[in-house]
């Protein structure tokens, strides 16, 4: 990436060192190419030279008669000129000092023997064309010359990268501090990271060496460095090898092993660092600058979904894709993806202007030939909408606006109704009157047994589309899933602000349990599920539910900070509209559900009675008239569930003090108690 033209350089990492301290022939990988193959090329002569007068040398104990001594110089350029030519065939001249290896080893055997066949091949025909088998220099000669020169051309291409291993190991240690580190899998991928940390000059890490869960492994050395146990004994190596990195080399490394070795080390204050998935795919390739720290979305209870790109091209390319919330952090998403497969054109719709800007720009940059319309405009304005619709005619509506902050709504439900519920009824309404193919609508699991505004709210929204599909062309499908990583609502940000900041990290309740997904594979997963219309409701599978206080406690410790001791937890209680856990299908849903593809659930459900939908529809007018009371009145009656939460809510700050200390289990230990 280019650097503004005042910028300052770039500061080189702790313990790197600095260029003008390297080694003389490590900096003489500056001199231009033709001088260098020049200079390596007569270095193999005199290797050559040296190796054949060794071989006369030794068959004659130290005393050459004269006539061998003329016999060894007419027969020197020969065999010079045989073994260069192999050499620049071979592409020996093309070598790397530093980053040479086992391959190259055998690269210079097999060439050295090539040389020296050759060379016997010569004497050999002519000694038959001759009948003069005196024609030569014995055969011992050859012999102990195609030794002598494999070990010295050995010695001269690899000696450098041992010396300069040796002389970056000073260096490293007078250049400053240096932080010790254990690489978790002795595996292939641990090899190459740990080959990649001893040449590279820039990083601080010493690695003491490996630990790995193959018995066989145990006691045994890999690059120079032990392998010391299984991974339960890595919170002993930490403390008796002073550890302050570990390494992760297994990129596919089980999420209930790696949550494992985090736990076990949680008071160690360790810093995580981890081999990207993507690494699996690559050949004989690891460096140290494909470490990566470890992160939430690498602890979830799920197995990553891996997509393939040719299925999304083939559902989008080439048509129209209109995406409402564009510029909302699951939209924002949607829009990627979707500009990555050549649609025919890209319509961005949301009423935030600065995020949509920001997108806008962004997506221009990214994808230079896309085809991208750029519409202010916001789904509670249905005129506004149908102009939208008449300037592009999109084939395919993905509706992610919603108001979605739980807590938030609560204080305005009208305000969701309008968004929620109308603006739904708004876009679908704008499929019909351009005769959109396929929409799709964004919902969340709150929107079963919904126990708040946005939950009863995202529920009407659901049932509008079900109604709609029964007598539309268009095919509406709703996609449901939970939380996600990285979203504008996510708990991940908030914790790691509090970490920040020293703490305290809030959760609402030591039970609370949510489903969780990284940002990339819900809109992945949903972009397919809904396009490919498994159903009128998809569900995508998201693992098993993972208790938030456990995110906590794991982000705290990938922080390298001892939860409960150094961050405190504090739990707050459920705020308005939440509930401890989540479901993504109801009991009647889940009957009714297959396995319509990988990680996707297809559900057939019946549309809801007309007098819900008029129901419904005086819901959206009390919205319109801000009849707070009325709106809320309604919602009960059309969603039991966000009734019955309501009333349970009504209790007074007594009852809720005696509820929370009866209802609620004891404190983690280390953790701070919940305040009342």
């Amino acid at each position: 990436m280019n650097r503004a033209p005042f910028a300052p350089p770039p500061v080189p990492p702790t313990g790197a060192v600095p260029p003008s301290r390297l080694p003389l022939f490590v900096r003489l990988r500056a001199v231009p190419a033709p001088a260098r193959i020049g200079l390596i090329l007569l270095c193999d002569a005199a290797v050559v030279s040296a190796a054949f007068f060794a071989g006369y040398f030794l068959r004659f104990e130290g005393h050459i008669p004269p006539e061998r001594l003329a016999e060894l110089v007419r027969w020197l350029p020969l065999l010079v000129a045989i073994r260069l030519t192999l050499h620049l065939l071979a592409g020996l001249h093309r070598w790397s000092f530093r980053l040479s290896g086992f391959h190259e080893a055998m690269r210079v055997v097999g060439v050295s023997l090539a040389g020296s066949a050759a060379f016997a091949s010569v004497f050999f025909f002519i000694q038959r064309a001759t009948e003069d088998v005196s024609i030569g220099p014995p055969r011992s000669v050859i012999v102990i010359e195609f030794f002598v020169t494999t070990s010295l051309l050995g010695a001269l291409r690899f000696s450098p990268r041992l010396a300069y291993s040796w002389s970056l190991e000073k260096m490293r240690a007078r250049s400053g501090p240096r932080v010790r580190a254990v690489i978790v899998g002795a595996g292939s991928a641990g090899e190459l990271l740990l080959r990649d940390l001893q040449r590279s000059d820039e990083h601080s890490y010493e690695v003491v060496g490996f630990v790995d869960d193959e018995p066989s492994k145990w006691w045994t050395s890999l690059g120079g460095r032990p392998v010391l146990g299984p991974l339960e004994s890595l919170p002993d190596v930490v403390r008796r090898r002073q550890v302050g990195e570990v390494l992760f080399a297994v990129p596919r490394l089980p999420v209930r092993r790696l949550r494992e070795v985090l736990d076990s080390c949680e008071g160690l204050k360790l810093r995580y660092r981890i081999l990207p998935v993507s690494f699996a795919y690559l050949n004989d390739r690891a460096a140290s600058s494909m470490l990566q720290d470890l992160a939430p979305e690498d602890i979830l209870p799920r197995s990553q979904v891996s997509f393939d790109d040719a299925e999304l091209r083939a559902l989008v390319g080439g048509r129209r894709v209109l995406v409402t919330g564009a510029a909302g952090s699951i939209g924002s998403e949607i829009c990627r993806q979707l500009a990555g497969h050549e649609p025919a054109r890209l319509i961005l719709l949301d009423a935030n202007e600065n995020n949509l800007y920001l997108l806008a720009r962004e997506l221009e940059s990214r994808f230079p030939g896309l085809a991208m319309a750029v519409e202010l405009a916001d789904v509670r304005d249905a005129a506004r909408l149908r102009a939208v619709g008449r300037a592009h005619a999109p084939q395919d509506v993905v509706h992610a606006a919603a108001h979605k902050h739980v807590s938030l709504v609560e204080l305005a439900p009208e305000e969701a109704v309008k968004t929620n519920v109308t603006g739904c009824r708004n876009v679908l309404a704008l499929c019909e009157g351009v005769g959109a193919e396929r929409f799709v609508l964004i919902s969340t699991d709150k929107a079963v047994e919904a126990a708040g505004v946005m939950g009863a709210t995202k529920r009407l929204a659901e049932l509008i589309v079900r109604d709609h599909a029964r007598q539309s062309a268009t095919t509406c499908t709703t996609v449901r899933f939970g939380n996600v990583l990285g979203s504008s609502g996510s708990v991940v940000p908030i914790f790691k602000a509090q970490i920040a900041a020293g703490g305290p990290v809030t959760v609402t309740h030591p039970d609370c349990r949510r489903f969780l997904m990284t940002i990339r594979e819900a809109v992945g997963l949903a972009l397919r599920a809904g396009l490919h219309g498994h159903g009128d409701l998809c569900v995508l599978e998201m693992g098993e539910p993972m208790r938030i206080v456990d995110l906590a406690r794991l982000m705290i410790t990938l922080s390298g900070l001892v939860p409960g001791d150094e961050i405190p937890i504090v739990f707050t209680g459920l705020r308005p509209g939440e509930k401890i856990s989540e479901r993504l299908m109801t009991d009647e849903e889940s009957q009714r559900s297959r396995m319509a593809a990988p990680a996707i659930r297809g559900v057939d459900v019946d549309p809801p009675p007309a007098e819900t939908l008029r129901e419904i529809a005086a819901l959206e007018q009390a919205a319109l008239e801000g009849d707070r009371e009325g709106v809320i009145r309604r919602l009960g009656d059309l969603v039991p569930t966000y009734a019955a939460a309501r009333a349970a809510r009504a209790v007074t700050p007594q009852r809720a003090a005696v509820v929370q200390e009866t209802s609620w289990p004891a404190p983690l230990p280390g953790v701070a108690p919940a305040r009342g």
